[in-house]
């Protein structure tokens, strides 16, 4: 089984140019005639979908897709050797930090979210990662 990750965004061009800049990700190539891009570089693709705001997101669904800042049970969270660094790539590409950064027992943890309003973490191990608060 292999695992890929679709983000939904209002507007291709600007969400390939943000998650490009805040990632060492890139461009592998545009899917069903411009409306997909494949992004390669992380340990999964990603594609990035192109789907207006307001519309549904699965037949007969009550509600559309909104771009406002949200959070969902399900986001990113993205391991990163120096937290300092990858913060400040990400902000500069346009990500807004939720809150301070914090440290755990496990490592340090920052919590963003793209410009469409996906939330998503940055995270740090520390010594031995979660490996420190297993049961």
């Amino acid at each position: 089984m292999q695992l890929l990750l679709n983000i939904d965004v209002p507007d291709l061009p600007a969400a390939v140019d943000f998650y490009t800049r805040a990632f060492d990700w890139r461009v592998g190539r545009y899917l069903f005639g411009g409306t997909v891009v494949e992004l390669l570089g992380a340990p999964l693709p990603i594609y990035l979908l192109a789907k207006a705001a307001g519309s549904a997101p699965f037949a007969g669904s009550q509600q559309g897709r909104s771009y406002q800042r949200h959070w969902t049970p399900l986001h990113l969270d993205l391991l990163v050797d120096d937290l300092d660094a990858a913060l400040a790539r990400a902000l500069a590409a346009g990500a807004q930090l939720q809150g301070a950064v914090s440290t755990q027992a496990w490592g340090r943890l920052a919590c963003l979210s793209d410009p469409f309003g996906h939330g998503f973490c940055l995270m740090q191990w520390q010594g031995r990662g979660y490996e420190q608060v297993a049961d």
